[in-house]
């Protein structure tokens, strides 16, 4: 196995061990690691055993980071993308915000619970009337792995829903088909050079609350693009 392509769980794992004192957890991803030649035991002068990196661990936690940062410079450039063609729709955008979603308790559904989220992008319409802010969150996934580890969080979906009239997943092309997001959200097909619609978002009766406005005034949101002709004065 030594040479293949870690996982993100096997990369941050090589990570900690690298890190810290190398004590054995004994679980199922401690055996891959150590399958795959990327692990060795050794055993202190006291006879308690400890973990190490080999070389090709070392190699592989390498190989596995810079893969990490590729997706993440990747999904930065979407996120910037999905803003700019929402600007040019007129809406208002942000980035990098952090909105407390509340959420019902299963045991207590009367009171909440408070989720964090952090949308890849917030926007809405500029509107005097609060029916006609339109808000919606659109969610940028470079990897089919980012994507079904998404749709695994269903109190994330909920939190979108909490925060937003609309929610849509914005997927690089080729990493899912439509069919496997699920119906409540609309779908982006991000090529190359363009945009395609593949399902619009279903839209939810929605107004911000007061401590989203609260986090939308504490933030800045994204310049408006300048005009072609005004970018070269």
């Amino acid at each position: 196995m030594p040479g293949n392509m870690p996982t993100r769980p096997q990369v941050r794992r090589l990570r900690q061990l690298y890190r810290s004192a190398g004590w054995p957890c004994l679980d199922a991803l401690e055996l891959e690691l150590l399958a795959a030649g990327w692990l060795a035991r050794v055993q202190d002068p006291d006879g308690r055993e400890r973990l190490r990196l080999t070389d090709a661990g070392i190699q592989a936690a390498a190989l596995g980071l810079e893969t990490n940062r590729r997706l993440r410079d990747a999904h930065e450039l979407l996120v910037a993308r999905v803003a700019f063609e929402l600007q040019r729709a007129g809406r208002i955008c942000w980035t990098r915000l952090s909105l407390r979603a509340g959420l019902p308790r299963e045991e207590e559904p009367e009171r909440l619970r408070w989720l964090l989220c952090q949308p890849d992008v917030y926007s809405l319409r500029p509107s005097s009337k609060p029916e006609g802010l339109e808000v919606c969150i659109h969610e940028v996934k470079v990897s089919r792995a980012d994507l079904l580890g998404e749709l695994r969080r269903p109190a994330k979906s909920a939190a979108y829903a909490a925060l937003s009239g609309q929610t849509c997943f914005v997927l690089a092309a080729g990493i899912a088909r439509v069919e496997e997001v699920p119906p409540e959200y609309g779908v982006w097909f991000a090529h190359a050079t363009h945009f395609e619609l593949a399902r619009p978002a279903p839209r939810r009766s929605h107004q911000p609350d007061f401590p989203t406005w609260l986090a939308l005034a504490r933030a800045v949101p994204l310049a408006p693009p300048l005009d072609e002709a005004q970018e070269p004065l």
